[in-house]
């Protein structure tokens, strides 16, 4: 296995050869990527052949030689045209995730498989599981091999949202968990650690920086020590599989949790300002689609979840689960395309403008599905029919700005305000003209009746911003906008704003529950470090 280093290196190696062989076709496409003004896949791809027949990511590091030499000036357009996979990165940071090795999961879930050398509910042939095995699951070479892979193709990698995933996070041991995530701050960072606070320290102005740290655990693993641990791990979103808000349905698959387990543990980490992403499965043995439409709407209706982001997994029959004897005996049916389509269609219409859909079905390779949809494109399938149908989706997903430029002077604010459990909370929003989402910040602010022993003491009679969020292709920090809603000052914008509704509200500290790398960023906002949140006492419309 290579590290980051030495991939650079060998890259580097191969494009001095390509600038040997194939110098003055590459400048020719250069100029050609510039000046033309079909920027169609099709037509990059087009260009791309005339010139030069190299793949994509050498044409990419010629590009940085050439451009580093001085033979050519450095253009973004060009860099931009040549990315592969724009839409990688198009929400305004580089996501990817490494998985944890194989351990033993604390439920038996019937729908859930549990391949041998995998974390529990992963398969051998999935494509991030491929990659964890290749590198053995050692947190360091996953996080350089995604950085190389990120670079090759052409994508900022300054800012990284790093997903741990793989079985229940919080069963692993608390020194497992500290080495895989100092592990893989050190891959970020370039250099090793000897503790994780020194490798969270060195990543607040090291080249990849963690602006998002998430982890995925079960709901009866949240109790107040174990916010207070993800915290400490610099965790700032968790993925928690509620999968249904039907105690029935939980017990008939073995979940191991009830709903009212869901509910704590929802409202633990969003009194702690964690951003908070479910997930949720309909077709679950005893599940019907209308008993399913009802149970998704339970997670708008019933106050204590609302949900910042979600995962719709609709159960897979998979190979060697014990969920397969029940559909043998004919007590489990899947849902057939149709069926799925229907009810995702009608849960996509009630979702609230504050949430997130990253996902409507679980992408398992064929050769393990026994029975049921093997369609890893319902989302496209779905909003075809909704299109079709005249019906709109108001998930964050589906509203982003994407590539489009903007203008800060055209933006609107918009405003939502909800309830939870323990809460109020205020979701602001830049939206153009049209209605596409520029950027966004979460505002929580304790209800006067929550539980004080349900919130760490440092965020006693404080707000909190739980998430700030800028849209567009992500720009490497420091870089000058053209117009993208990046670098355009949307960020410091809304937290005013934030400020002044916590003024209104009577709360005199404004808190974030800052990742590591986006501490400096808060640090020249006036917001100081504490023991695991960054705080402003004063409030800057005072």
């Amino acid at each position: 296995m290579i590290d980051l280093e030495l991939a650079r290196a060998q890259s580097n190696q191969q494009a001095v050869r390509d600038l040997e062989q194939y110098r003055d076709a590459l400048l020719a496409l250069f100029v050609a990527l510039r000046e033309t003004k079909d920027i169609s896949a099709t037509r990059i791809a087009q260009l791309i052949a005339q010139h030069v027949p190299l793949p994509k990511d050498r044409i990419i590091e010629a590009y940085r030689q050439l451009t580093a030499r001085g033979a050519i000036a450095f253009e973004p357009t060009v860099i931009d045209r040549l990315r592969i996979t724009p839409v990688r990165t198009i929400s305004g940071v580089a996501p990817f995730a490494v998985l944890t090795g194989p351990y033993p999961c604390p439920a038996d879930c019937i729908f859930c498989p549990d391949a041998k050398g995998m974390p529990r509910s992963y398969l051998p042939e999935e494509p991030g599981a491929q990659r964890a095995k290749m590198a053995r699951f050692d947190p360091f070479r996953q996080t350089a091999m995604r950085l190389q892979m990120l670079n090759d193709e052409a994508h900022p990698t300054d800012k990284i949202e790093l997903l741990i995933l793989g079985a229940t996070w919080s069963a692993y041991p608390h020194k497992y968990q500290e080495w895989f995530i100092r592990r893989c701050f050190d891959a970020m960072n370039g250099k090793d650690s000897a503790t994780l606070p020194e490798a969270q320290r060195l990543n607040e102005t090291a080249e990849h920086r963690s602006v998002g740290l998430v982890v995925e655990t079960r709901p009866d693993y949240i109790n107040m020590d174990e916010v207070r641990r993800l915290r400490y791990l610099g965790a700032t979103k968790v993925q928690l599989g509620v999968q249904s808000l039907d105690d029935a349905i939980l017990a008939a698959n073995r979940r191991g949790h009830t709903v009212e387990d869901a509910r704590r543990a929802v409202r633990l980490l969003r009194l702690a300002g964690f951003k908070l992403h479910l997930h949720w499965m309909p077709n679950l043995l005893g599940a019907t689609p209308q008993s399913d439409r009802a149970d998704f709407a339970r997670l708008w209706d019933d106050p204590a979840f609302r949900p910042d982001e979600l995962k719709i997994y609709p159960c897979t029959l998979i190979q060697g689960t014990e969920l397969v004897k029940y559909y043998q005996r004919g007590e489990y049916r899947p849902y057939t395309d149709d069926e799925l389509i229907e009810l995702l269609v009608a849960c996509k219409t009630i979702i609230p403008p504050y949430c997130r859909v990253n996902r409507v079905m679980r992408d398992i390779p064929s050769q393990y599905v026994a029975a049921g949809s093997i369609a890893s494109h319902l989302r496209q399938v779905v909003q075809r029919e909704m299109k079709r149908r005249g019906l709109q989706c108001h998930c964050i997903r589906c509203r982003e700005i994407r590539g489009e430029k903007v203008d800060a002077d055209e933006l609107r604010l918009d405003v939502t305000t909800y309830r939870t459990d323990a809460t109020t909370e205020y979701f602001l929003s830049y939206l153009t003209a049209r209605g596409k989402l520029a950027g966004f910040l979460r505002l929580s602010i304790a209800s006067p009746d929550a539980r004080r022993e349900e919130i760490l003491e440092e965020l006693w009679d404080a707000a909190v911003i739980r998430e700030v969020h800028v849209y567009g292709p992500a720009l490497e920090l420091g870089a000058s906008s053209r117009g993208e809603a990046q670098h355009l000052g949307l960020g410091t914008r809304l937290i005013q704003h934030a400020e002044s509704i916590a003024k209104s509200a009577g709360v005199k500290r404004l808190a974030v529950i800052s990742a590591i790398g986006t501490r400096e960023y808060y640090r020249r906002l006036g917001f100081e470090l504490g023991e695991l949140y960054m705080t402003r006492q004063r409030i800057l419309n005072e």
